[in-house]
């Protein structure tokens, strides 16, 4: 699993792609906020919700074997039991990294997952990491545990075509 700054900087710039399983189309939950902001970094979103039909100027699919492109991570906003089903199904459209949000904890899935060589990481949040390893929070006084004179250079903006 990975839980170290360095880890997590490598996850996020090798990913161009994530499907945000239980991605709500309404502009106040935790799952619209953070698919919005890694939009705006120039992630490409992939909303994943049985009660979407579009979020964030994207379809919206049911479930990740209905999503028709690649996908370099799974982000899951759901229950942590619910967590070995979505570890399976990011196995079988190969997934490379499964990304449990706060508060979601599974160790049968990330054992699951790691098992079939998807990077895991557990208990975080995909635009707080991304914030804190790329200096986001930075400038609003927040300490973000990486010491450096300078600022580490973010991933590449993606061009959309």
């Amino acid at each position: 699993m990975i839980d170290d700054a360095a880890g997590l900087r490598a996850v996020l710039a090798s990913t161009r792609t994530i499907a945000v399983v239980g991605l709500s189309d309404k502009w106040y939950r935790p799952s619209f906020f953070a698919a919005q902001y890694m939009q705006q970094r120039g992630y490409t979103i992939v909303p994943v919700n049985p009660a979407c039909d579009e979020v964030l100027g994207q379809r919206c699919y049911p479930s990740l074997r209905e999503v028709p492109v690649a996908v370099d991570m799974i982000d899951c906003f759901r229950r942590s039991e619910e967590m070995p089903a979505l570890a399976e199904e990011a196995i079988s459209i190969g997934a490379k990294t499964l990304w449990m949000q706060l508060g979601v904890i599974s160790p049968a899935a990330a054992a699951r997952a790691e098992a079939a060589g998807l990077q895991v990481v557990m208990d975080r949040c995909v635009k707080i990491e991304f914030a804190r390893l790329f200096g986001g929070l930075g400038w609003f006084g927040v300490n973000t545990s990486v010491i450096s004179s300078k600022r580490p250079l973010p991933p590449p903006r993606i061009e959309r075509g």
